[in-house]
């Protein structure tokens, strides 16, 4: 069958297994080619294997819960969303979430995801205790930080060329509310911007929309969005008596695939000025439902569609921190000059992280989103060239074309990670994604 990642590109024709048991799921590890897949919400081929594609959907318990430490057991194939359904009316919420509750934990694994609070709490492998992994020779090995140690470090963020992540252990976070307070703050242009995200490095969640269209002295001019977990005391007395309450929100699916000259530079100009004018005048603390601070697209079903019937690709670089001014600045120039459309750009910035494989280190993650087309596919060549300039590096659970050779030189440690792999490890587990970039 045809299968993709969420970007719709590339289309690749993959043999999916199913799974519904540990005898099974050994039998279709021991055929060549295996890639473990969750629910396909990586942009790209990272989980995808043409021969052997192990849909991991069936793996789906919550095995255990410590309600005194907020240990939580799950198999890989448990979704987010019902981890924060059964247990935020509890009092628990994830230490780290990324943009979508419609991932599985063992893709945020495999990923070592990030979300808006990383400069200050780090990644979601850093609240992981243990992890079962199924290896090359069908062993099921228990890893941790004190116990096989090498598998642990290298399984978060390994995009699960280590093997089959089966079982996971990770620490959820105590919360008194489901509601955030938001605070926005309009940044001039990206030196503002940056100057605004160093001033509040003390708060728990920032994110910055990017007008990616803006040029000159507004170039890169931006909505900071900070936030911090509620407390009873922060609610009105409409929902004091029930600060835990999750509110179940209509969903509104999109029903076909936009034509492509509705994403155009004079479109989302328009709506690029709109939403930073309206932005900007509602710069008043509030609260704001954890729903749509933490995942605005779930409740749009389908968005994927938006970029048309030939997908969408994700750029997502990380840029150091002692090279990001000029760096962010660079590939903001670049694209505006391009007028070329992301319908969405995003900056984050990231605190210190020492990981064997894992995408971030400090600085700053730029995110933007591009129709296919032969116009973005060279900007985003260009924008590659850019980041390697500025010492960055590119982020594989977004990645569906990036140069091999350009990879390779974004980041010194594949080279380790290739011997971690040994040959039996490459001939067992493998990507699409791996095969291109020759990992």
């Amino acid at each position: 069958m045809k299968l993709s990642g969420w970007g719709r590109y590339p289309l690749i024709d993959a043999k999916i297994n199913s799974p519904n048991s540990i005898e099974k799921l050994l039998k279709a590890i021991s055929s060549t080619n295996a890639i473990a897949r969750g629910n396909g919400r990586s942009y790209g081929d990272s989980a995808i294997s043409k021969n052997n594609t192990i849909s991991m959907k069936k793996f789906n318990r919550i095995l255990n819960f410590n309600d005194k430490t907020g240990l939580l057991v799950t198999e890989s194939g448990v979704l987010l969303s019902d981890i924060i359904e059964t247990f935020l009316p509890r009092g628990w919420f994830p230490k780290v979430t990324p943009g979508s509750k419609f991932v599985t934990v063992g893709g945020m694994v495999a990923c070592d995801v990030h979300g808006k609070n990383h400069h200050k709490e780090g990644s979601f492998g850093s609240y992981i205790e243990w992890i079962d992994v199924i290896t090359s020779n069908g062993d099921i090995k228990r890893c941790s930080k004190d116990n096989n140690s090498d598998f642990f470090n290298w399984t978060i963020g390994g995009m699960g060329l280590t093997g089959v992540i089966l079982n996971i252990a990770f620490y959820l976070r105590p919360v008194k509310t489901s509601w955030i307070k938001q605070k926005i703050i309009s940044a001039k242009n990206f030196k503002n911007v940056i100057e605004i995200f160093e001033k509040n490095l003390d708060t728990t969640y920032s994110v910055a929309w990017i007008d990616c269209l803006s040029k000159g002295n507004k170039l890169g001019r931006s909505l900071v969005i900070l936030g911090e977990h509620a407390e009873v005391s922060d609610l009105n007395l409409k929902i004091k008596n029930k600060p835990l309450e999750t509110k179940v929100k209509k969903k509104i699916r999109i029903p076909f695939n936009f034509p492509s000259f509705i994403l155009n530079s004079f479109t989302m100009k328009i709506f690029n000025s709109i939403y930073y004018f309206f932005g900007k005048k509602n710069v008043d603390e509030k609260l704001i439902d954890y729903d749509t601070f933490f995942y605005p697209l779930d409740h749009l079903l389908d968005w994927n569609k938006i970029y048309g019937k030939r997908g969408f690709a994700q750029f997502q670089c990380v840029i150091p921190l002692k090279n990001a001014l000029p760096g962010i600045g660079e590939l903001l120039d670049t694209i505006s000059q391009s007028k070329s459309n992301s319908f969405l750009t995003v900056l984050k910035r990231f605190g210190k992280q020492d990981s064997n494989i894992s995408f971030p280190m400090e600085g700053y993650t730029l995110t933007l989103d591009f129709p296919i087309n032969k116009k973005n596919i060279k900007l985003m060549k260009q924008l590659d060239e850019i980041t390697l300039k500025h010492k960055g590096r590119f982020y594989l659970a977004k990645d569906s074309r990036v140069d091999k050779n350009i990879f390779k030189l974004s980041d010194s440690r594949l080279k380790k990670f290739s011997e971690f792999r040994s040959s039996d490890m490459k001939k067992v587990f493998s990507s699409s994604q791996s095969e291109r970039l020759d990992l």
